[in-house]
């Protein structure tokens, strides 16, 4: 590639996701449900307030390529989000890939679900081959520089969070489970619960007032009881009112009064 005068810039010069393979049927390891089911879930409750829908992009198990000077190189996170993109690549289509250099926006928090063949370098605890690409934490802390970077263990249900401090990630203590990220206006907690009838702790999001954000099969369940509920509470105020109407008539009837029914 050769050197212009002056440089352009890497959105012009070097791959689109339309360029860059979306996937590698070569790499060992396939999702299992949980991989499938626990971003989903993740999805449903991410709602921050102070960010209109359609400025918040998310993505499981998509390629995220990060390095302008080795622009094959990616990471896959098991569940990342970006602030202040279009929901759409360009405004107009579903995204193949999120291409840093073509996007300008890094991620705001990155999830990964450790299993036993990712643990250590999802944690950091492995040496880098210089012939190969970096792991996943040194491109979350000091390439993409992510804010918040959390790990969630599917075997021991263990929530661990990393806040970006100094240049290094700095493990932040949690209260049961809990984290807030005021930026978000929203927190992330490991929550006890069935989800698509599996009953377990999972990770979900939750609001400022503590309580967790529903999913749109929670919000429509939620909104039949409360009908529900609604409806037993006039049928008991008409049946509350059918039955002073008839102590009224019984009182008249003693009194030698026939009340007009009718």
């Amino acid at each position: 590639m050769y050197q212009t005068d002056p440089p352009r810039s890497p959105k012009d010069v070097l791959p689109t996701m339309y360029d860059l393979p979306s996937e590698d049927p070569e790499e060992p390891g396939l999702p299992d449900q949980f991989h499938l089911l626990q971003p989903r879930l993740l999805d449903e409750t991410f709602r921050p307030l102070n960010y209109p829908s359609d400025e918040i992009f998310v993505a499981s198990d998509l390629n995220l390529y990060y390095d302008p000077r080795h622009p094959l190189w990616y990471k896959r996170p098991d569940w990342f989000a970006v602030l202040g993109v279009s929901r759409l690549y360009e405004q107009r289509d579903l995204r193949l890939s999120y291409v840093v250099w073509q996007e300008g926006v890094h991620p705001f928090i990155v999830v990964e679900l450790l299993s036993p063949g990712t643990e250590k370098e999802d944690l950091g605890q492995t040496l880098r081959d210089i012939k190969q690409p970096p792991g996943k934490w040194e491109v979350y802390e000091r390439i993409l520089r992510v804010p918040y970077y959390a790990v969630f263990d599917r075997y021991k249900y263990e929530l661990k969070v990393f806040k970006l401090d100094g240049g290094r990630y700095a493990e932040i203590a949690l209260s049961e489970s809990r984290f807030w990220i005021p930026e978000l206006e929203l927190g992330l907690g490991v929550w006890q619960g069935r989800y698509q009838d599996v009953e377990q702790p999972w990770l979900r999001w939750y609001d400022w007032t503590g309580c967790w954000v529903l999913t749109s099969t929670e919000q429509e369940s939620q909104r039949a009881e409360q009908e529900s509920q609604r409806a037993e509470q006039e049928s008991q105020r008409a049946e509350q009112e059918r039955q002073r109407a008839e102590r009224l008539i019984a009182q008249l009837r003693s009194l030698g009064v026939e009340p007009d029914v009718d």
